[in-house]
């Protein structure tokens, strides 16, 4: 039988001839997820022989590593924001640096008022699940054109033991209006921002795994950005308050944007490699 150490070193192996990011970090992580132990603990145990059904199952995770499947989806979770979520194919991956559009939100907002928060293309749930666990007395509401991807925003939330305060909405913002919402204290998107021209350059495992509508507005990555400003601009009361994730290169363009649909104050949050990812403005 495999020790701990002999089927971390085999799968590293493995995946570098693959091609994979990171692979030793890889193949801890799905032992782990195995295991259902911590990474760390993994190094207080590699003399520890696999069972049989442990040896086969983590082949498995790693032959569907080495075809370039997301982790995340072949573990069915991910961390973010303190929480623990579930993923699948239906949603986008929550990243890290959408961690930052949530810090910028919870230090622009006051904590203690009953808000009104819509979160747009809600994928997994992420963001309004993680708004909801900080923000108290806050309402928020969750839409998305996928069905699926809000089954996914539900399940997360029942999990969180916040389905009271969350509500799912299948909604189409590029077909659909806003007035159709309460009146807002604030709206927040990380919506599909690559161009289409720049989705063909993508890694791998986002081109065959993700789905591709969260990832592409099948034109130049603008598209949503204008949309959801110009239809916020005839339905936000004054001191409302707009939040996106933006894509390396986008904060200028996004900044008139805002600005022509009578956003103001506009600021920019730069991520740790001092790329400009979030934007937010209020209505004039």
């Amino acid at each position: 039988m495999l020790t701990i150490l002999q089927a971390i070193n085999l799968s590293s192996q493995y995946l570098q001839q693959k091609g994979i990011e990171s692979p030793r970090t890889n193949a801890e992580l799905l032992l782990a997820s195995i295991l259902k132990c911590k990474r760390l603990q993994l190094y207080l145990s590699f003399e520890k022989p696999l069972s049989e059904e442990e040896t086969n199952l983590y082949r498995e995770y790693i032959r569907r590593r080495g075809s370039y499947e997301p982790l995340q989806y072949i573990t069915g979770s991910v961390e973010f924001y303190g929480l623990n979520l579930k993923v699948n194919p239906s949603a986008l991956i929550p990243r890290p640096e959408t961690e930052i559009l949530v810090e910028t939100i919870l230090n622009n907002l006051n904590k203690d008022d009953d808000l009104n928060i819509l979160d747009i293309g809600c994928g997994s749930g992420n963001i309004g699940i993680s708004l909801a666990v900080n923000l108290s007395n806050a309402k928020i509401i969750c839409t998305d054109a996928s069905s699926e991807a809000l089954d996914l925003a539900r399940e997360n939330a029942k999990s969180s033991k916040l389905f009271n305060r969350i509500e799912f909405i299948k909604h189409d913002i590029l077909k659909e209006d806003l007035n159709i919402f309460p009146q807002l204290d604030a709206v927040v998107s990380n919506p599909p921002y690559v161009s289409i021209n720049g989705y063909a350059t993508l890694q791998k495992e986002i081109i065959n795994f993700e789905p591709r509508n969260s990832v592409t507005d099948e034109a130049d990555g603008f598209t949503f950005y204008r949309t959801i400003s110009a239809k916020a601009k005839n339905n936000f009361m004054k001191g409302s308050k707009i939040f996106f994730e933006l894509s390396e290169g986008q904060s200028v363009e996004v900044s008139k944007i805002l600005q022509q649909n009578d956003f103001g104050e506009i600021s920019i949050i730069k991520d740790f490699q001092q790329i400009d990812r979030v934007i937010f403005g209020v209505k004039k």
